[in-house]
């Protein structure tokens, strides 16, 4: 099933077909692109970045924020310099992301106000520290959500004479990381609130078991959650405490949160800076085109219904289940049948069409982990590879 047959296809069993001709036309749009004059002098398999679209991605995130200055993107998606250079020159000045090799990243690009959405603990605490050393003219922010790390860091800080932003860890039913909206959450909030060293700046507020791929009814799950964030907040407030942003959703509650007038939401997108196949399919709603795709070529055919390509899980992300990782958009028919570290077999009613050496271009279900596979990713542009840029924190230490 081809990345246009899988789109159709949901929009018929979902009632988000208002949102047909636009994903048609995005689709068409996507076609036209990705085209590249010399691919074949391209090494496999690769990850290639069509800039033209990527651009238009993030200009159409400012749009559905209605303002940059709403906005708080994850940078996991990406973890590239350049992207982020791109997203400041548009006014995009705050970041958020999970690593200190992230971080790094961003302050290295020009970014003056970082969310690490990561609580620290362990040796992370000192890292903290040198990170407000390293970059004094940078506003830190980390989260947290039990009291033992919170007074680490804080005599960690005061140690340092260094001051740090915390923002409570809230969970909203993802059961992952955060506390519940509770008296012990309040409790915790007071905690930073009155401790030296910390500086109380509000609630992360992140919904990622939110997947309704109806637009509706992922807004009405997130609703109930959402209106107890903003009692919680309101009763701190009330108390004498301050939470002045409260940085909320990810990906897919982006279009929700970006629905809602409160001034204090900080929107939070990822993925959709490159978008994939896999949210592509998840949630028509969100008119975004595929930016990174990756270039494989046919190896092998074993069998007359079989081509093996040169991308094994080395290349492209293996959390989708197996059979499920990859849209090959000039292939409708294919089907992923075994898969190692380094070969992807498919079956297709087309593999008397292939022979070894063939290019295919390939869209991830999962860009965010498969762009940390590769160490830089090929530019195209107006057709053509024109740069490499450096896939800057795909580790998890550069200096700090």
């Amino acid at each position: 099933m081809n990345f246009h047959t899988k789109i159709v296809r949901g929009l018929t069993s979902n009632p988000s077909r208002k949102y047909y001709s636009l994903i048609l036309t995005e689709i068409k749009k996507m076609t036209d692109l990705y085209q590249i004059q010399n691919r074949s002098e391209i090494l496999s398999p690769s990850l290639l970045l069509f800039k033209e679209i990527l651009i238009e991605n993030i200009e159409k995130i400012i749009k559905m924020a209605g303002d940059p200055a709403r906005l708080c993107p994850h940078c996991k998606t990406h973890k590239t310099i350049e992207v982020i250079k791109l997203q400041l020159e548009r006014g995009i000045t705050k970041h958020k992301c999970a690593t200190f090799a992230e971080a790094e990243m961003l302050a290295e690009a020009g970014v003056k106000n970082i969310f690490l959405a990561y609580n620290i603990v362990g040796p992370n605490i000192s890292r903290a520290v040198q990170f407000l050393k390293t970059y004094p003219d940078v506003e830190f922010s980390v989260t947290a959500d039990h009291e033992k790390p919170i007074a680490q860091l804080a005599e960690a800080m005061q140690k340092a004479n260094q001051k740090i932003h915390v923002l409570l860890d809230i969970d909203t039913g993802q059961h992952r990381t955060g506390i519940p909206i509770s008296s012990e959450a309040k409790n915790l909030y007071q905690q930073i609130s009155a401790t030296e060293g910390l500086i109380s700046s509000g609630f992360h507020v992140y919904d990622g078991h939110q997947g309704h791929t109806d637009r509706e009814e992922r807004a009405v799950a997130i609703d109930i959650e959402w209106e107890k964030v903003v009692a919680f907040r309101d009763d701190l407030v009330n108390s004498g405490m301050e939470v002045p942003r409260i940085v909320a959703g990810g990906t897919g509650s982006f279009p929700v949160y970006a629905a809602k007038e409160e001034s204090s939401i900080e929107l939070s997108p990822g993925t959709c800076v490159y978008h994939d196949a896999g949210y592509t399919n998840k949630y028509p709603d969100m008119v975004f085109t595929p930016a990174a795709v990756l270039l494989t070529r046919v190896v092998s055919r074993p069998t007359p219904n079989r081509i093996t390509l040169d991308l094994g899980y080395k290349a492209v992300a293996s959390d989708p289940p197996a059979g499920e990782r990859v849209t090959i958009p000039e292939m409708p028919d294919a089907k992923e049948v075994l898969q190692n570290e380094e070969h992807l077999v498919i079956e297709t009613e087309k593999a008397n069409q292939y022979s070894p050496g063939d290019e295919l271009l390939v869209v991830p279900t999962h860009i965010c982990p498969t762009s940390a596979l590769h160490k830089e990713i090929q530019v195209v542009e107006n057709g053509k590879v024109t740069e490499q840029w450096k896939i800057f924190s795909r580790d998890r230490k550069i200096n700090i």
